[in-house]
């Protein structure tokens, strides 16, 4: 594996990552980093893992690096806001979201995770929002979806409507 780069070993980072073995989504995103010291999406991904193991000190390190390295990486302070919320500090974690959503106004996660804090807050009106805010976004993802698939299946009939005309001949 040493010859690997830092692109694989992401890669095989975020599939320990996925089955849930996070201990080796870990190494191998660390070994991704220590390749490229400015891969923040493997930065990011490993401070998701550190999160997923309640390692908050490390998580939070890693969206903290990955922020000063890219200021506009809305994942990041969405996932820093849930370091912030786990630990209890409500207001930073408010924060963290409410500039994912600025950054990215079409980060569903960044809105739910944020519609969870204003319910628990008490922020009804404000948790409204934003639920709704992910109603619309998921409408319009699906929309956005069936689209792309009314299209391929436009480009599908005339290849077939084709391949008949000319098995007609």
């Amino acid at each position: 594996m040493e010859n690997k780069n830092a692109k694989d070993f992401f890669a095989a980072g975020m599939g320990e990552f996925a089955l849930s073995r996070f201990d080796k989504s870990i190494d191998l995103l660390t070994r991704a980093i220590e390749a490229d010291p400015s891969y923040t999406l493997a930065i990011v991904s490993r401070g998701a893992a550190f999160l997923k193991t309640d390692m908050l000190d490390r998580a939070q390190s890693d969206f903290d690096r990955a922020i000063t390295i890219n200021p506009d990486y809305a994942r990041a302070y969405h996932l820093r806001g849930l370091v912030s919320e786990k630990r209890g500090d409500n207001h930073t974690a408010l924060a963290d979201f409410n500039r994912a959503t600025e950054l990215d106004p079409e980060y569903g996660a960044a809105y739910y995770s944020r519609a969870a804090l204003h319910a628990k807050m008490a922020n009804t009106e404000k948790a409204q929002g934003d639920i709704e805010m992910i109603a619309h976004l998921g409408c319009r993802n699906m929309e956005t979806f069936m689209n792309e698939n009314n299209v391929w299946q436009t480009q599908h009939m005339r290849v077939e409507d084709y391949l008949e005309t000319e098995l007609e001949r």
